[in-house]
């Protein structure tokens, strides 16, 4: 069977016109190492002659271990480019292929199956309609089948094409396939499918890829690509809401201004009303522009410039939606997330979040629980490790725009970026806003920090004392505010081991329970500088992120972080507490220097060394520095 087709040289026009109206099918493959993926989007461009002579002829120059015996093509090489990707024999990279045949039209998308590489088969499946999961006749059910599976659920794939690959090798046997068949409606019988098609396959040898293999007369059903053909999706729902995240806003010269962007769902005409989601300001559309001039019209995909009747404050990160049916604005909300770091996720760590156009900070207040991707059950967790999933409650620093994922797949997600590493650590479906984030509002004093700290006659400030257990950071904190109390100054102390006697009693030293016990005090802190006060806060707060999270909580210039540095050997001599002969014989676990590491400020706006100098003449050196802050106001 050939799926090229000769077009008689009148019949262009017509064999275009008939191309455009192809529906088109976005699918990808997905399941564990091995089990074929490359090779069978391989073997079904081969088979259907949609491969160019000069890629086959390359296939041919390069080789493989998979292809030693010199007779074979190695069909994976078609989807695996990367250099590493042919030297390890894998998938490490989401490769798209675009083809076409005589009844429709098709975007594939080759993901990877290790699972180090979940976060490239997440980003393959955001945009399809329909999963290939392959499993390895040899194998059965894995964990990664589990996973991907879960995973395609999660991003609301409704059909699915169970593949079981390499019956050639098991000799074709009706009763391999069936149980493997079997074994897996059972586990995905809670994972919401529209449709599963098993179809047993040889991708190596082209078994019912793009035509009914004799090798299985005991399958009556149709060939994958038959199948791929004529599967029939969930039509574009036109009607749902309009939906236009602001990308940039265009002003090429005076007379014009723009806002540019690609519609997420719904259609939008010249006359439409529409209001600005986070403000609710109603304007009207006035004219719709793409590169050809301007339309009456443009619907779900389409990529335009709306000009509006009116001036209204709408920028990137803002949407343009129907005034009837609104996306929720909010800064907090529940969402299942996808980690793929290998630093744990932890709740009250500092991440940006992204959406569509928007970007803020924000972190995840509570881990409500994970969800174990073999039973689909969840449990407790405190942190979520590489490629766990697990449903958390999010706070962001500002409200966003955004729809529940079930209702909107463009504008219902979100990644989560490391801020420090800028990688992409995690990726998020929200389901619902928090009902308190409706319910509780800002209530306005009539006294402010200003009011307060004139009455004081000093400027407020959060004086952020950190380093190792025994580098002196209590004892020259305690020095300053005896000093400042001298002075008539009002200034508190924030002891970490005094404030895990009451507020943070209940929080241990395990990572997750550091970051809680950072987020705690900064956020008192914050309450004290916004009374007026001087705030001396001495915690090891061994994290740069917490820190960072806590000056980000301070007015601008008011967070001073004092890097009390101290060598490790000189606290482990001075040993106030005898906690490092303890920690250095193994009997207290996650101690920072020891056995749990500390990160050092990178640009801390006191740096002082303890070595040889005395507390009193280091705090003095301190209370200097707020006086010369304090006259330069």
């Amino acid at each position: 069977m050939s799926y090229v087709q000769s077009i008689p040289p009148h019949d262009i026009e017509a064999h275009l016109a008939q191309h455009d109206h192809k529906s088109i099918l976005r699918f990808f493959t997905c399941g564990s190492v091995d089990d074929g993926k490359s090779t069978l989007i391989g073997r079904l461009l081969y088979d259907a002659k949609l491969i160019f002579e000069d890629q086959l002829a390359n296939l041919g120059r390069v080789g493989s271990p998979g292809a030693a015996n010199g007779k074979e093509i190695d069909l994976a090489l078609l989807l695996d480019g990367l250099e590493a990707e042919r030297e390890q024999g894998i998938t490490i990279d989401v490769a798209y292929r675009y083809i076409t045949t005589s009844k429709r039209k098709f975007i594939v998308a080759d993901t990877p199956g290790h699972e180090e590489y979940t976060r490239n088969m997440v980003t393959g499946a955001s945009t399809a309609d329909l999963a290939i999961i392959l499993i390895d006749s040899r194998q059965g059910i894995l964990q990664q089948t589990r996973r991907h599976s879960y995973i395609a659920s999660l991003l609301g794939i409704r059909h699915v094409v169970l593949a079981v690959n390499k019956i050639d090798l098991v000799g074709f046997q009706q009763q391999v396939y069936e149980e493997i068949v079997a074994d897996y409606m059972v586990f995905a019988k809670e994972l919401g499918f529209a449709s599963i098609r098993p179809i047993p396959i040889s991708a190596r040898d082209g078994d019912n890829v793009i035509s009914a293999s004799a090798n299985t007369p005991w399958y009556r059903g149709a060939a994958l690509l038959e199948y791929l053909e004529a599967v029939e999706l969930d039509p574009m729902d036109q009607a749902k809401p309009f939906r236009f995240p602001v990308q940039m806003v265009m002003r090429p010269n005076a007379d014009f201004r723009g806002y540019a962007g690609q519609i997420a769902s719904g259609r939008i005409s010249v006359g439409d009303p529409v209001v600005v989601a986070k403000s609710g300001q109603r304007t009207s559309v006035k004219a719709i522009v793409n590169y050809d001039g301007e339309l009456a019209t443009a619907g779900e995909g389409e990529a335009v410039t709306l000009v509006l009747a009116d001036e209204v404050d709408a920028s990137r990160g803002n949407m343009l939606v129907a005034p009837g049916a609104r996306p929720f604005v909010a800064d907090q909300f529940q969402a299942h997330v996808i980690w793929f770091d290998s630093s744990p996720m932890l709740p009250g760590r500092s991440y940006i979040l992204r959406t569509e156009t928007d970007s803020v900070s924000a972190m995840v207040t509570a881990l409500k629980h994970q969800v174990n991707i073999n039973s689909c059950i969840r449990e407790a967790a405190k942190s979520l490790q590489m490629n766990e999933v697990g449903v958390c409650n999010i706070s962001t620093q500002a409200p966003i725009a955004f729809d529940a994922y079930t209702d909107n797949r463009a504008t219902g997600n979100f990644i989560i970026v490391d801020r420090v590493t800028n990688a992409t650590v995690g990726a998020g479906l929200i389901d619902f806003p928090l009902r308190r984030a409706d319910n509780v509002h800002w209530h306005a004093l009539e006294v402010n920090k200003s009011a307060r700290s004139a009455l004081k006659n000093q400027l407020p400030a959060v004086l952020w004392f950190t380093g190792l257990s025994g580098s002196g950071k209590s004892t020259i904190a305690n020095e300053l505010d005896r000093i400042l109390h001298a002075q008539g100054k009002h200034a508190y102390l924030l002891d970490g081991d005094n404030v895990r006697h009451g507020l943070n009693r209940d929080l241990g030293f395990t990572e997750e329970d550091r970051v809680e016990n950072i987020r705690r005090v900064a956020e008192v802190a914050k309450l004290m500088a916004d009374a007026g006060l001087i705030v001396l806060v001495s915690f090891i707060s061994p994290f740069r992120d917490e820190r960072r999270m806590a000056r980000e909580l301070m007015d601008e210039g008011e967070f001073i972080e004092i890097f009390v540095d101290t060598p490790l050997d000189e606290c482990a001599r001075r040993d106030p507490k005898g906690l490092y002969e303890k920690a250095l014989a193994g009997r207290i676990a996650n101690f920072t220097g020891v056995s749990s590491p500390y990160e050092a400020p990178e640009n801390p706006e006191l740096h002082i060394r303890t070595v040889g100098q005395e507390p009193s003449d280091l705090a003095l050196a301190i209370e200097e520095f707020l006086e010369r802050r304090m006259e330069s106001k």
